[in-house]
């Protein structure tokens, strides 16, 4: 038997989860980082973003250790100050990014453009950078330690010493 109060009880229940379900789906950080390319200090552990275009998102501070972004486009991105340890970056475009003081130890940067990048400050402690167009990109003060530059392109980087290479 249905009855008045029965009725409301259950319109009230039912604007209460479609609501707070809609509210908690519509704004995840990767939603809104697909949606806006905005999401600077966002918490993105382990996220796949592989393949997106994410040219000129603003991603300062964000946490993306582990994330998955395997050919993805971050050209001309805000990236400073980001936690990208252990990320796969393999085959990803981050040409003119801004990575200044960005964590990238472990990151896997195989085959990267970083083409006039900064990364200035940079930690790229045991970063795979086989293959990598670092060419005019700013390493200055860049911690290189253990990092793998086997093929990688350093025509007119500012390397961590200050000095360009040739």
């Amino acid at each position: 038997m249905f009855t008045r109060t029965t009725g409301t009880i259950s319109f009230l229940l039912l604007t209460i989860f479609v609501t707070f379900g809609c509210q908690k789906e519509a704004g995840t950080p990767l939603d809104t980082l697909q949606k806006t390319k905005q999401c600077p200090a966002c918490d993105l552990t382990g996220a796949k973003l592989s393949d997106l275009d994410l040219t000129s998102a603003n991603l300062n501070g964000a946490n993306l250790e582990g994330a998955v972004l395997e050919k993805v486009k971050l050209n001309e991105a805000l990236l400073d100050s980001v936690n990208l340890k252990g990320a796969n970056l393999k085959g990803a475009s981050l040409e003119k990014a801004g990575l200044s003081a960005a964590d990238l130890t472990k990151a896997d940067l195989s085959n990267a453009n970083l083409k006039g990048a900064f990364l200035r400050g940079a930690k790229l402690n045991n970063a795979n950078l086989s293959n990598a167009d670092l060419s005019e990109t700013d390493l200055n003060s860049a911690d290189l330690t253990g990092a793998n530059l086997t093929g990688a392109n350093l025509k007119g980087a500012i390397m961590p010493d200050g000095k360009i290479k040739n």
